[in-house]
């Protein structure tokens, strides 16, 4: 079953389906990630697509396809197959760089850590197949690994797995990536992270301009980072109620626009 893609503006409500990119299949992992020119008023959508290589258990095949809203249309720079590495679920657009991430299917011997992140130049439409000499590999363990754009600064968000036990994390960090290294801006205080009572290796996690959002998803409490002041905080509470033990919740973080439409 294919999935139908939308761009919406949630102000005005108003809501344009896109078309699927030419020749797209389905695929086993799936990221997207959507630019806005405030100039132009144009946006841009990159959906980042793997999906295991036919006969081969550690090779991906791997696509990338992006649209143009000033062009209407849809290209696919990139399609190659990675070898041990394979794309996740998250991606984000940067300064002109769309990064997304990695994982590692396979490891020769107890090599640590197993996530990372690759770049793509969407001007320069550069892409190197050899991903070992140029993935942007994560500082430690991470497991629900999600990247924002903080004013056109690189930031991921992950849970920090307990040495020798996957799957179980000991806190939620906070990086920046400068040039090819990955800089820590904090670690959510224990008295924070025990707030969220049962708490396991899947969270939420999103941001704007320079406040961070992060949720359980079996919860709407709702703990907020300031990049400025490097203070941690509870929001207000969420009215939502929890109609049933299984709902779970979620959320994005846009700027509202009045002049922006789909």
């Amino acid at each position: 079953m294919r999935r139908k893609l939308y761009v919406c503006n949630p102000i005005t409500k108003h809501c344009r389906r896109l078309e699927e990119p030419p020749g797209a299949t389905l695929a086993d992992y799936c990221a997207l990630a959507i630019s806005l020119d405030t100039s132009s008023q144009s946006y841009m959508v990159a959906i980042v697509r793997s999906k295991q290589a036919r006969g081969e258990d550690i090779d991906w095949d791997l696509s990338i396809d992006i649209y143009s809203s000033e062009k209407g249309t849809w290209r696919c720079p990139v399609n190659t197959t990675l070898q041990v590495w394979r794309t996740g679920v998250d991606c984000v657009i940067c300064d002109g760089v769309l990064y997304f991430t990695v994982f590692m299917t396979r490891t020769l011997g107890f090599i640590h850590p197993r996530y990372g992140v690759l770049a793509y130049d969407l001007a320069c439409q550069s892409f190197v197949t050899d991903v070992d000499e140029c993935v942007i590999v994560a500082p430690c363990d991470i497991t629900c690994m999600r990247l924002m754009n903080l004013e056109e600064e690189l930031v991921m968000v992950g849970g920090i797995q307990k040495l020798g036990r996957p799957g179980i994390i000991k806190g939620i960090g906070i990086w920046v990536l400068k040039d090819k290294d990955w800089e820590e801006v904090s670690r959510m205080p224990n008295k924070f992270f025990k707030g969220f009572g049962e708490f396991d290796d899947v969270f939420g996690s999103c941001g704007h301009e320079k406040l961070i959002y992060i949720q359980s998803y079996g919860s709407s409490t709702l703990l907020m980072f300031d990049m400025y002041s490097k203070e941690w905080s509870w929001s207000c509470k969420c009215p939502a109620a929890k109609k049933s033990p299984l709902q779970l919740y979620s959320g994005i973080c846009f700027e509202p626009r009045l002049d922006i439409a789909p």
